[in-house]
């Protein structure tokens, strides 16, 4: 076999995490103590050789490379220190960069000089927006213990469609719609891929129906119940981090779409409706339990990754501390926002207001090029995995 080795993938991999793949000297230790390997894909050994070779090809269509819950065994117990959950992080990163459109805004995700310009760009676009909005203004105690930040963007007299809502989905709603592009795109490449890599012909091809209820649901399922986490060894505890995470981020959908239809539908019709939630309000107390639950996640993923880098079983990457500081600032703002509000100080509190909207911008905006772009292309994998080893992929019985 003829090997042209990618050498500006392989110095990739360095910078990003992955320094030290080429001590792999393929005792195959990974691929015993790794929960995912099986005889017919001795993972991750196959993905450490391909690293050493530069083979960017195979890596990046490799389903097994986002089925890899980085669990640590692998690193664990390398006789050598090669770290393979960090190489794997390292493709993935690639990956998601490879992969992610527009391919400008997905480079400069990817690195810690971006990081100016990737805050500068929400916090510009909404400052812009707050002031030809006419709203740029800080309200009195009085008027702010009544309305809180429903009128951060100011009011008008079109009572059917609040001027603050208006403006918070004009930047929002982009933001949101890109990311969800960019994932369509980029995993619609990776499934082409993957299917060319693996060799995928399938004998006959399920129906939308048939691929939702017997591939993309039952995959869902799966990462919702953390099962492959459970299996992990020396990061066992990683589920009490992810999972809280993973459950604040639906409780805080959902308060946010009953916000949405209590003030801004109901609302409309019913006065007493229209205001902040009270305290005791079941809603509101689910999103102050999802916020406490998302800054406790953070802080166990934080710790975690702290305490993996201090015993050297870990490198430090931007890739990874990018995801956690963006996920804290949405939690620790918006707690912030909320205890400002009670506390009556509205001069702060708008400003801090300010800060959430520019870190749940960021965190919609730059979703497809960043560590949470892992739960798409994971489910996409998981559901490619039984793909591959379904039915349809053998012919039928003559």
């Amino acid at each position: 076999m003829n090997v042209q080795p990618d050498l500006t993938f392989i110095k990739y991999l360095k910078g990003a995490g992955g320094d030290t793949l080429k001590k792999c000297y393929q005792c195959a230790t990974c691929s015993v103590k790794c929960p995912l390997s099986s005889d017919e894909k001795p993972f991750p050994r196959k993905e450490m050789i391909w690293s050493s070779w530069g083979m960017k090809e195979n890596l990046v269509a490799d389903p097994d490379v986002f089925l890899c819950h980085q669990c640590g065994d692998c690193t664990t117990y390398c006789p050598r220190g090669a770290k393979p959950g960090d190489v794997l992080g390292a493709i993935r990163a690639y990956a998601y960069t490879l992969y992610g459109w527009p391919s400008g805004l997905a480079k400069l995700a990817s690195s810690a000089k971006g990081l100016p310009v990737l805050i500068g760009i929400p916090a510009v676009v909404i400052f812009i927006f707050w002031l030809i909005s006419g709203g740029m203004h800080i309200p009195d105690k009085e008027h702010f213990a009544t309305h809180g930040y429903q009128q951060f963007f100011g009011v008008w007299e079109f009572k059917w469609y609040a001027k603050n809502i208006f403006f918070i989905v004009m930047f929002m709603v982009p933001s949101l719609g890109l990311a969800i592009f960019s994932l369509y795109m980029g995993l619609t490449r990776l499934w082409k891929q993957m299917s060319l890599n693996t060799g995928v012909n399938p004998a006959y091809r399920p129906s939308v129906t048939q691929f939702i209820g017997e591939f993309l649901w039952p995959s869902l399922v799966e990462i919702v119940k953390h099962t492959r986490f459970r299996e992990c060894g020396t990061n066992s505890d990683r589920v009490t981090g992810h999972l809280p995470l993973m459950l604040a981020f639906i409780g805080l959908f959902i308060v946010t779409c009953w916000s949405l239809l209590k003030n801004d539908i109901i609302g409309l019709f019913l006065h007493s409706w229209h205001g902040p939630m009270v305290l005791w309000d079941p809603f509101k107390i689910m999103a102050n339990v999802s916020a406490i639950a998302l800054l406790f996640g953070v802080y166990v993923l934080w710790s975690n990754r702290a305490k993996s880098e201090g015993e050297g079983k870990t490198s430090r990457t931007f890739y990874d501390w990018f995801l956690l500081w963006e996920i804290a600032a949405v939690g620790i703002t918006g707690l912030g926002s909320e205890l400002l509000r009670w506390l009556g100080v509205p001069s702060l509190g708008y400003i801090v207001y300010f800060m959430h909207l520019v870190a749940v911008m960021m965190l919609f905006l730059y979703l497809p090029y960043t560590k949470l772009a892992h739960i798409a292309y994971r489910t996409t994998a998981m559901a490619f995995e039984k793909y591959r080893e379904s039915a349809f992929m053998k012919p039928a019985v003559e």
